[in-house]
């Protein structure tokens, strides 16, 4: 920008720079009349460069050491336009930030002359003040430079100036190629100039700043993750407490239950409830062997906190309606219902396979909301079926049905219940891991292992060699085994 100077000064009243002091006094040497001969003023002349050097250099080391040391990013900015000014020499310097608004505000402001510094101040408020409504009721490409850059507002400074004494440079404070301020040094000495180095230093003060900025809005942003992380993992731990801890003992079954979450808080549900129709007694929190068991796999559309949040709704209500004694096909219908305005609203919807197991007649009744269907390996033939009832996603129409359907089961029968993050797994050539694919894993695993947990770790080995040992899970995976004992 182009130096500009001051309306209210005069040349009678200007101040003189210590440099002119100097030399002046070089010139006279200590009294009266003194003169010096040339070679002594040019050594005079070289060691006050140096001198002056050497401040510089320790202003600016100061600055850096106050750039790693201060916590508080107002304390850093209260050096700015003082240390702008003294390492160029200047009598003032201002610093102008712009708000995440797009308002602009005089952050802070150094002048060394008391007769200058509220004339100075209210030329510069002034300008901020006209800049600022211009670019919030009109903000056409003209207020702006070509650059994107805040140049204009040294083209309104110095409209107000007018021809007044004062020289002022301005530079820009830059932070991720975006224009955060102005950062202006000014002199009302006419002899003052503005030199490249000097230029030059205010560049580097400008760019400490943007640095000092920046820092903070990481520092900011740090505190914010850290934040979030903490309610996460409070979040992860809750919905690990409502999962059931471990699988409870049912006779003549033996279980085996797994929930992999893509992210801390995953969409996946499962749950062992149990169930005492007809009796109005309570009964003990774990059940009791002889009890019919209700077993369900869920899963929210979608991942993160939202689904999990879904997810402890869906739990509560579920467990519920099961208390009500109604069939499998009835719970899920309640359970819609209830649920439709809540999931309507937020966008989402749950898959939900629901059954209930009697131990006594080894029957196995269900009903589904279009959840991926469990599938049953029969040992006496060892043929694979697809458990699967008619019925719509929870949380899509409110007045959806839903059938009802039994299953007879035999000792050695195994059935498992999966969710999605399964069949939809990706594999190291771009295909996914289908339900062919599981059908095929469950065959063997349920041929070479005994146990469901034998087989439940066989087929997470499975997909996670077909995912590429060093890749995690893109969707939440559950698994739930049932095995038939004798």
């Amino acid at each position: 920008m182009t130096p500009v100077p001051l309306p209210h000064s005069s040349p009678q009243s200007l101040v003189t720079s210590p440099r002119s002091e100097s030399l002046k006094e070089s010139r006279n040497g200590s009294g009266p009349g003194a003169e010096l001969s040339p070679v002594t003023v040019l050594k005079e002349l070289v060691a006050q460069l140096d001198r002056e050097q050497d401040k510089t250099q320790d202003l600016l080391s100061s600055l850096g050491f106050a750039l790693r040391s201060f916590t508080n990013l107002n304390q850093f900015l209260e050096l700015i336009p003082l240390m702008a000014s003294r390492v160029t020499q200047a009598d003032g310097g201002a610093l102008i930030l712009v708000r995440p608004n797009g308002q602009m505000r005089l952050e802070r402001f150094y002048c060394s002359d008391e007769q200058y510094s509220q004339t100075t101040r209210q030329v510069l408020e002034r300008a901020i003040q006209q800049v600022s409504g211009n670019l919030t009721s009109n903000p056409s490409p003209h207020l702006v430079n070509t650059d994107g850059s805040l140049a204009v507002l040294d083209d309104r400074i110095g409209h107000l100036l007018g021809m007044s004494n004062i020289q002022i440079f301005g530079v820009a404070i830059l932070s991720k190629n975006q224009e955060r301020g102005r950062l202006y040094i000014f002199s009302y000495d006419p002899g003052y100039t503005l030199t490249e180095t000097r230029q030059k230093l205010v560049r580097l003060v400008a760019d400490q700043t943007a640095v000092a900025i920046e820092n903070d809005a990481l520092t900011v942003e740090l505190r914010q993750k850290e934040r979030l992380d903490r309610e996460l993992e409070i979040g992860a731990e809750i919905q690990r407490q409502l999962l059931p801890r471990t699988c409870p003992p049912v006779m003549g079954v033996e279980l085996a239950a797994r929930c992999l979450t893509a992210s801390r808080v995953g969409g996946d549900y499962y749950d062992f409830i149990p169930i005492r129709h007809g009796q109005s007694a309570p009964r003990s929190r774990g059940g009791n062997p002889s009890d019919c068991w209700g077993i369900a796999v869920g899963d929210v559309m979608g991942k993160g906190v939202p689904a999990g949040l879904i997810m402890t709704m869906l739990r509560g209500m579920l467990r519920a309606e099961v208390l009500n004694g109604h069939s499998p096909a009835r719970i899920l219908q309640h359970l819609n219902h209830i649920m439709y305005t809540d999931l309507e609203n937020s966008n989402r919807f749950v898959t939900l396979f629901y059954s209930e197991y009697d131990p006594h007649t080894r029957l196995l009744s269900y009903s589904n909301a279009a959840h991926n269907p469990p599938l049953l390996w029969q040992c006496s033939t060892g043929g694979i079926h697809r458990l699967d009832a008619m019925g719509m996603l929870i949380g899509l129409d409110a007045d959806s049905q839903y059938e009802d359907a039994k299953v007879q089961l035999y000792p050695g029968d195994v059935v498992i219940y999966y969710t999605d993050g399964f069949t939809d797994a990706p594999g190291a050539g771009g295909d996914r891991y289908d339900e062919e694919k599981l059908i095929q894993a469950f065959r063997r695993a349920c041929e070479q292992y005994p146990t469901p947990w034998e087989i439940l770790d066989f087929l997470f080995e499975t997909i996670q060699q077909f995912m590429g040992s060093d890749r995690a899970n893109e969707d939440d995976m559950t698994l739930v085994v049932l095995k038939v004992t004798e």
